[in-house]
Parts: structure tokens; sequence; C-alpha cells
């Protein structure tokens, strides 16, 4: 889309019947500011929706080394983007220019108003969307400042949860940037203390933990109800689904996730068989589109919420979060997921988020352009992250323990990669050692039907090997398979685990009103497009259980 055409939907422009309809049904207060009086600032929590009756708004950004306008809203004219529905910190500052009155509508009202009219309800989500979308693709944007090493593992940490939680930053590395010398001296930091996250000529944090970061940026929320109706754990496809029908359904819905949203599929750089999308969407921009659906329904969004167990009081699951925090259900999804299996060869754990990788997204890509790299694994993700990487990398060679690549992966990947030519399959091949001092630089390799080693050049490896179900927390009340996948329906009658009269439901673990969906079921098809079904198909089954409760 054209940069202009996407400034015309980001700004649109209320007639005046329009705006006294908003502010009536939202239940608006109008207020009045004098020029140069700040509506909100960067940085504000909880701030409001406000249309412009008179006067103008300018919407600043102040995180790089020059305040800049971004723009200036006129009667009309509406403020606000994505974090507005979220709950996240504003990352911008509107400023009244000259006598200004607005109508403010606090965010809970906005939102029932939008959902009561649909037609305005579109309009200003695709603002908010199309809005973020200018400034990520700003050369002028600066976001956060994260200012740290390509070879020091907290740094790729801190990028990535920024990265996978769609917050809008700028990593300096202090290897290559040119203008370092002068930036760490004027935010008064070293070396030594890298990374650290800076905002316009204010330093932020010194390598925060991601609870810290969290709750910084204002997308760590604390659960707040006594009781929800529902709790989904994990916020992959399957768990973003369950919270858009769950909380669209009128249930009080909290998702807890302990990184981002997303799950693996986040970390696709290229869905092609999602049906709806013949031309393909990355696995980022389904699962921030589901997180802000989620939101406009009013699901609440906790990250990093990781739970640590879970308990029964009085037939209710309680689960237990790292740091204390208990949240009480009168149903549960599990939606965690798998995890993709490490290699489990030397020299793995030492260069983790310095070289090894477990997704292949611009955040990893930018620390080997130019360069060799390996991507270990036969499936889909694999072949997904080949091609995505190839754009990227002087050259790609695929490890590949079969040797057939069609056992495995979908015909249309497996054509592209021929078709690639930097791209180079090495079958019957597994990796061995990973090599390096202080930075990976070269993987062993073995041929597992001649014996042969040998030594590949690499600056990373990417790993897509099998998937281990995320489920440490769960008590033996929840049964599972000998691989630690969540047993459900039909399949538990003749376990002797389930107690209830009724036959389970076809999702329903072996504990009444405990769900699993997607990944982390027993017998599931791991795709995209089941997943998202699975966690829809569990909305209907918690309403059937609530009902004969």
């Amino acid at each position: 889309m054209a940069a202009s055409d996407l400034r015309s939907i980001a700004y649109p422009k209320l007639t005046e019947e329009q705006s006294e309809e908003l502010a009536r049904r939202a239940d608006a207060s109008l207020r009045s500011y004098e020029d140069g009086q700040a509506l909100f600032e960067c940085g504000d929590s909880e701030t409001c929706f406000y249309v412009v009756r008179s006067g103008s708004v300018e919407i600043t950004d102040n995180s790089g080394d020059e305040p800049k306008t971004i723009a200036v809203h006129q009667p009309g004219e509406f403020t606000g983007d994505v974090a507005l529905l979220t709950g996240a910190r504003a990352i911008v500052s509107g400023i009244a220019r000259g006598t200004t009155a607005v109508y403010e509508i606090p965010v809970d009202r906005l939102r029932q108003a939008l959902n009561e009219w649909p037609a305005l309800g579109d309009m200003v989500l695709q603002a908010f969307i199309a809005r973020r979308q200018l400034l990520k693709e700003s050369p002028d944007y600066t976001g956060l400042r994260l200012i740290g090493s390509r070879y020091d593992p907290e740094t790729f940490r801190i990028r990535d949860f920024l990265a996978r939680n769609c917050v809008l930053f700028t990593w300096l590395d202090v290897e290559t940037d040119p203008e370092m010398d002068r930036l760490l001296g004027r935010l008064g930091v070293t070396m030594d203390e890298m990374p650290v996250l800076a905002c316009g000529h204010k330093l932020l944090l010194r390598n925060p933990s991601n609870e810290e970061l969290a709750s910084r940026l204002g997308i760590r929320h604390t659960p707040g109800r006594t009781v929800y109706d529902l709790v989904v754990v994990g916020a992959g496809p399957a768990g973003l689904a369950a919270a858009v029908y769950g909380a669209s359904e009128g249930l009080h819905t909290v998702v807890l996730e302990r990184t981002a949203p997303g799950g693996q599929a986040g970390s696709s750089m290229r869905i092609e068989n999602y049906l709806g999308f013949p031309t393909g969407l990355t696995g980022r921009d389904l699962a921030d589109r589901a997180a802000i659906q989620a939101a406009k329904f009013g699901a609440e969004m906790s990250v990093p919420a990781r739970v640590a167990r879970m308990e029964f009081d009085n037939q209710y699951p309680v689960l237990c979060l790292d740091g204390g925090d208990t949240v009480i259900t009168k149903c549960l999804l599990i939606a965690t997921g798998a995890d993709y299996r490490k290699l489990g060869v030397g020299g793995c754990e030492e260069f983790e988020g310095r070289g090894v990788y477990y997704a292949a997204t611009p955040n990893e890509a930018q620390v080997c352009r130019g360069s060799q790299v390996v991507v270990v694994g036969g499936g889909n993700s694999a072949g997904q992250a080949a091609v995505f990487l190839a754009e990227h990398a002087r050259k790609v060679l695929i490890l590949v323990r079969s040797d057939d690549l069609n056992k495995s992966m979908s015909a249309y990947l497996v054509q592209r990669i021929e078709r690639t030519p930097n791209i180079e399959v090495l079958y019957d091949t597994e990796v061995c050692r990973i090599c390096g001092s202080g930075h990976l630089s070269s993987v062993e390799a073995v041929n597992n039907q001649t014996g042969e080693k040998r030594c590949i050049e690499a600056s990373a490896v990417f790993s897509f090997i099998g998937a281990a179900p995320r489920t440490d927390w769960l008590p033996p009340e929840i049964e599972k398979d000998r691989k630690g996948f969540v047993c459900t329906g039909p399949t538990l009658e003749h376990s002797g685990s389930w107690s209830a009269r009724r036959q389970p439901f076809l999702l329903e673990s072996s504990r009444p009103g405990v769900f699993a969906a997607g990944d982390v079921r027993s017998g599931s098809v791991k795709r995209v497009a089941s997943a998202v079904g699975e966690g829809a198909m569990a909305v209907q089954f918690v309403h059937q259980y609530l009902a004969e409760r």
C-alpha cells in the first residue's frame, strides 16, 4: 500500500454528526485546553481517546535527538493508536495548539461504543493500525533506543522481547555504530553497563529483566478480577482465537503469556497456506492483529506472565504465577504450545542468543547479513526460515537427518528451496558440535550414513527440530501422553482418569472444565489453521460446561 493511501486511512475525519453521536454513545466529557497544554505525554498510562471539537492537537515524537511533529489533528479528527486498546503506555505526546475543545472518552467506554457501532469501530481500528504502521516504516521515528553488542545474549534477549511484543525501537550496535562514544557520554553510561535502554536524552533502564521491561512499557497487567470465566494460558494462535471468541461472547477472559503473543507461528516470516491469505502473511502480523482484536472485545492480556504451577480450590483451577500472584478461574484453556527442542550438542548452550537461534525473523537476520548460516530441520518452519534467510545471508545450508525433504515439508516450500540459488540442502546430516571464540564461527556436522565429518563455516545456526510441549507446570490430575502432550476427549473415557458422569467434551482434559487446544494437545494437527479452529471450538465447550454448572 502506498504511503499516501496508508496516511488517508490513518487520519480520517469524522463529520460533526459522527463526533456528536460518538460522544453521546460513550458519554464523553467536553474538556478545554489552553495553547501548549498537554492532553497526554509519551510514557503516560491509561490515556483517554480525544476527538477534536475546536482548535487543534499536535502529536509529537520526543524519542529522538530533537522533537518531531507527527500529525496535527483538526476538528473531527481523533487521537490514539493501538496502545490505547492494548493498555500499553503512550509512545507520543498530544499538545493543544490554540484554545482547544475535545471530547474526552475513557478507553472502556470507547471500546463499548465501537463494538456497538461497527462502521465507526472499523474506521477507528483501521486508523490505529495504520498509524502504528506509519511509525514503524518512518525513517524519522526512533522509538526506544536499545544499546548493546550483537554478541551479547542479554542484548539479544531484550531485542527479541521488544520485537515480539511489537514495541517500536532502534537497536544501536556498540560494535559498529560510529556515534557510540558520543551517545554513551551524553547518557552517562559506560560499556560495562551494556545493554541499556534510552528514550531521547533520558536513560531509562540498565539490562532490565523481561518483567521489569514489560512493567515500564505498560504491557504487563496484573489480572484484575477475583474469579474469571476463562483463563487462557498461552497466546499462540489457539490461545488468541479463544481470547477473541471468549471475550466477544461475554466471558470475562484473561490471557497469560510467558513471552509474547504469537507462539511458534509468531516467528514465521511467511505463512502461505492459511485460508484467506493467498499472498501469505507473517506470523507476527497474524499475532499482532489477533491481540488487537482480543483487546477490542475486552480480553485482558498479561505479558510476561509465567505460570509456575496449577492447583484446585473447590473445583476451581488456581494458577500460581512466578512472583507470587494467583489467578482463579471457572474454566481454563491450556494453549501453551510447544518449544523447538535444543540441539543438545557441544557449544549449543554457550552460543544461545549470540549465534544459536530458534526463530528466523528480521531481528535475527540483522546479525547474519552477508554471511553463511545453517538451518537445522526438515519441517515447514525450517523451510520458511531458510527461504527468508536466503534474502539476507550469502548462503543458507539446510541440514536434514533424512534423505528427502518431501517426507516432512510442504511441496510448495520444497520447490521454492530447490529454485533458490543460495540455498543448499545437506541430506543425512546432523550437527555434532558448535564452535567459536566469543561468537559462533563454525559448525561440525556428520553424515549419519557414512560417518564422514565436515566443518562448516557459519555465523549463525537456526534450529527447528522436534517439539517439546510446555506442560511442566501441570499437576498430576491433568493426564498427558508419553511425550508430555495433554490428553483430551474420547481417549480419556477408558483411561481411568475421567471421573465425571458425562462424557468429556472433545477438547476437555482429564479434569472437567480444563481444556487444551493447539500444539500442546495430544493428537492435534500442527498447523496454524487447526490451532485457530481448536481455540474457537474450545469456547463453545466452555459455554456448555458453565451452563451445566
